[in-house]
């Protein structure tokens, strides 16, 4: 996100733009680790730009999820695990995210890919396959393989913005790529991750989120730390809608810290 084209801080130096965002919401996606594996130095520059406690929840290379499907990927699995050895603590999760064609005849690559991968990190994995949100016993399949590695299922919830037909051009896109499915909203870890798709139209994203934040907030009860991504089709009021949702919750959970107050991209004047 710190890259994106509407975030402001993307006019200050590419090395001060991860800090700046870190000033405005405690976890980022590493949506562009599925595409390629970042070179070391590139990792150390964002451990020097982010607390310890600041999250990344690093997305598996594709050609380990998507091009060999969990199979004989010993070499690009090891390359990408040196390089975000940097992050230390703050390599909150890797996500395995897999494609729609995974499904649950699939599921046992999956059971012995998770059995190989180092105890050190925490996985986190997202399916698309219908089967999995409609088929008792596929899911009762997947929970078990994950609960056995102590792995965390995403859901990625698009419940909201698929109410209605789009009407912008960045929702027109989102219509024919995201996938519908059913919501799922069960924890299998002391550490749930969700990613949330609403519209543009910041009301309408506000009005989908709602079961999210009570749900968040009794995860926080029963002493989960959960971590909420909030995504917009164009993306743009994604931070703002973020530090919003986190708002919302801490009012239903007193005892959550606030966000960090937001850095301001243009150095402050009395003029």
């Amino acid at each position: 996100m710190w890259s994106h084209r509407s975030w402001p801080g993307r006019s200050l130096p590419s090395g001060e733009r991860l800090r700046h965002y870190a000033s405005w919401c405690d976890a980022v996606e590493g949506n562009t680790t599925f595409y390629a594996t970042p070179a070391r130095d590139t990792v150390a520059s964002w451990a020097a730009q982010t607390d310890p406690s600041f999250r990344f929840v690093l997305k598996l290379p594709r050609v380990v999820t998507h091009e060999r499907r969990l199979t004989d990927v010993g070499d690009p699995l090891r390359a990408f695990l040196d390089a975000i050895e940097p992050l230390g603590p703050r390599a909150h999760a890797l996500w395995i995210q897999l494609p729609g064609s995974f499904s649950p005849a699939d599921v046992p690559a999956l059971g012995r890919f998770l059995g190989q991968l180092p105890r050190s990190h925490r996985y986190a994995v997202e399916v698309r396959h219908p089967a999995f949100f409609t088929e008792p016993r596929a899911i009762r399949l997947l929970e078990e393989t994950l609960t056995a590695a102590s792995a965390e299922w995403i859901p990625f919830d698009t419940t909201a913005f698929f109410t209605s037909p789009p009407t912008s051009d960045a929702e027109r896109d989102a219509w024919t790529k995201k996938p519908r499915v059913p919501l799922r909203s069960v924890a299998l870890t002391d550490r749930p991750i969700v990613r949330y798709l609403g519209r543009d139209d910041s009301a309408r994203t506000v009005q989908g989120w709602r079961r999210w934040v009570e749900v968040t907030a009794d995860w926080l009860r029963e002493g989960r730390s959960p971590t909420m991504f909030v995504h917009t089709p164009d993306n743009a009021d994604a931070p703002q809608l973020a530090r919003r949702f986190h708002d919302e919750v801490r009012a239903r959970v007193p005892g959550l810290d606030a966000l960090p107050e937001p850095m301001p991209v243009e150095p402050l004047t009395l003029f």
